[in-house]
C-alpha cells in the first residue's frame, strides 16, 4: 500500500509518500520538508499564528512537490494521512482539512495520525524494529519514556511534568543570547566550555519514577547568569557546557529507571529506540548507547531527518494503521492535546466495530 502522509503540527509544512509492502517492510517514496525556522528566529520561538499562515501558504505545492517526486497519483493512493495532534490547533486545522479533501475528492480512506505515535513507529519504517521495544521521545514539545508493545499499544512510563528538553534547550539560548533554535547552539558552544564550572541541579535524580522536570535546572542556570553579568564569551561556554552535562546526567538517571520498568511490565525489550530532534546532540547520544549497553540491548536511532517533524513518520503510521484495518471519519477533529494511551483506546474501539 502506498500513503499520502502529511505533517504541520508545528513548524514545519512537510508530505511524504510512504510504501508498506505485505511484510511489513517499508520504503519512502517522497520525503518534502519545508522548515519555519527563518520566519521564527527573530522572536525566539515559534508563533503559533505565523506558523498556521504558513502552512496555509506552503502545503498544497509542499504536496504537489511530494507526489510529484514520487510520480504517483492521488488515485493511485491506498490512504490519506495527516498529524490530527498533539500540536498547535491552527497547523494541525490545516493539515487534517487538507488531507480530509484529498480523501474525499478521491474516496480514500482518511488516517487520523498522532503525532506521537508517528515517532514510536518511525523505527519500524527505517529499522524494522520488532515490538516491544523503548522508546525515548525528546524533542522541543515533548519527553517521555514509552513502551512500544504494538500499534495502538503503548505504555506510557514517563514523561515531564513542565519543560520538554528541547524547549529547555531553546530558552537557555535565549536566555544567553544565542538565537534559535537553541539545541544545536547551545551542544556547539558547551564543546569549548567547562561543564564542571557551574553546580547546577539534576531535577528528579534519584526518585522512583521515571519523569523527567526542567523548570528548575532552567531557573538554576539564570541565577548563575544573573550573578556573573555581563558574561564573557567563555562564560556563556561554561554555562552551556554545565547545563548540557546537567540534561546528560538527568537523562541516564531516568532512562535507566525508565529500562528497568519496561522490564517489570512488558519484558525485555528489543531495542532502545531514541527519536526527536534531541536526539541529534551527541552528548545525549552517547549516554543512550550507555544504557542501552547497559541493559544488554542495541540503540536503534532513525536518521536525524526523520527524528525531527517530518510527513514519512506520519505516512508511516498511517499505513501500519491501515493494515490493521484501522481507518477514520471525515469528521474527526483536530486534537491540539492528545495522549498516547487515548491512541490505545481509539484503535481497541475501531478494531472491535
Amino acid at each position: 500500500m502506498v500513503i499520502l502522509g502529511i505533517e504541520t503540527t508545528c513548524d514545519e509544512t512537510a508530505a511524504a509518500l510512504v510504501e508498506r509492502s505485505e511484510d511489513g517492510s517499508g520504503r519512502i517514496m517522497s520525503n518534502v520538508v519545508l522548515s519555519q525556522v527563518s520566519e521564527h528566529a527573530a522572536f525566539g520561538g515559534v508563533v503559533p499564528e505565523i506558523a498556521a499562515r504558513a502552512h496555509v501558504e506552503a502545503l498544497d505545492r509542499i504536496i504537489a512537490k511530494a507526489m510529484a517526486e514520487a510520480q504517483y497519483t492521488f488515485a493511485a493512493l491506498d490512504g490519506v494521512a495527516a498529524a490530527a495532534g498533539p500540536g498547535l490547533i491552527g497547523g494541525l486545522i490545516v493539515g487534517l482539512t487538507t488531507a480530509k479533501a484529498v480523501a474525499l475528492s478521491h474516496g480514500k480512506p482518511l488516517l487520523a495520525v498522532n503525532h506521537l505515535e508517528a515517532h514510536a513507529l518511525t523505527a519500524r519504517l527505517t529499522d524494522g524494529t520488532p515490538f516491544p521495544y523503548c522508546l525515548f521521545l525528546a524533542s522541543g514539545g515533548h519527553t517521555q519514556i514509552l513502551g512500544v508493545r504494538g500499534v495502538g499499544d503503548y505504555l506510557r512510563l514517563g514523561g515531564t511534568v513542565d519543560d520538554a528538553i528541547g524547549e529547555a534547550f531553546d530558552k537557555t539560548a535565549k536566555l544567553l543570547g544565542l538565537g534559535y533554535p537553541g539545541g544545536p547552539l547551545v551542544e556547539k558552544e558547551a564543546q569549548s566550555g567547562d561543564a564542571k564550572r557551574f553546580a547546577l541541579p539534576r531535577p528528579m535524580s534519584g526518585r522512583r519514577d521515571a519523569d523527567f522536570s526542567l523548570s528548575g535546572l532552567k531557573t538554576a542556570l539564570r541565577l548563575e547568569a544573573e550573578k556573573i553579568s555581563p558574561l564573557s564569551h567563555q562564560d556563556v561556554a561554561d554555562l552551556c557546557a554545565s547545563f548540557q552535562q546537567a540534561v546528560v546526567d538527568v537523562v541516564i538517571d531516568r532512562l535507566r529507571l525508565g529500562m528497568r520498568m519496561f522490564r517489570d511490565q512488558v519484558g525485555t525489550p528489543t531495542a532502545l529506540v531514541c527519536a526527536g530532534g534531541v536526539a541529534a546532540n551527541q552528548a545525549i547520544r552517547k549516554v543512550l548507547h550507555r544504557v542501552a549497553f547497559e541493559v544488554g540491548t542495541s540503540l536503534v536511532a532513525p536518521p536525524p531527518a526523520l527524528c525531527t517533524d517530518n510527513g514519512a513518520m506520519i505516512a508511516w503510521a498511517g499505513a501500519e494503521r491501515l493494515a490493521l484495518g484501522l481507518t477514520d471519519p471525515l469528521d474527526f477533529a483536530p486534537r491540539p492535546r492528545w495522549p498516547l494511551d487515548q491512541v490505545a483506546k481509539a484503535a481497541a474501539a475501531s478494531a472491535q466495530s
